[in-house]
């Protein structure tokens, strides 16, 4: 039986928000200690590397050049807002 589209639209969701605060936990406990500047300097280290490396060792076999683009664009794109979004807890 193939799942619906707001089924499949709900996993996504729920596999996106589980991996952004699994993220959020590993990349605070790593980088707390140095304060809020060395925080976001690390995290602006791990922005920059990861869209590098989408655009420069990412290989979607079986796609086309406008899809492998775009695949490429958007993930580049969630890797920033994701790490953009994680603040540092003073606390």
């Amino acid at each position: 039986m193939v799942p619906d589209t707001k089924e499949l639209q709900s996993i996504n969701t729920a596999w996106q928000i589980a991996i952004q605060e699994i993220l959020r936990m590993v990349i605070r406990d790593m980088y707390h200690g140095g304060g809020e500047a060395s925080f976001k300097t690390h995290i602006k280290r791990i922005e920059e590397a990861a869209v590098d490396s989408i655009y420069t060792d990412l290989r979607l076999r079986g796609t086309d050049e406008w899809t492998e683009v775009l695949v490429k664009e958007r993930a580049s794109n969630f890797v920033t807002t994701l790490l953009t979004s994680f603040t540092y807890d003073r606390a």
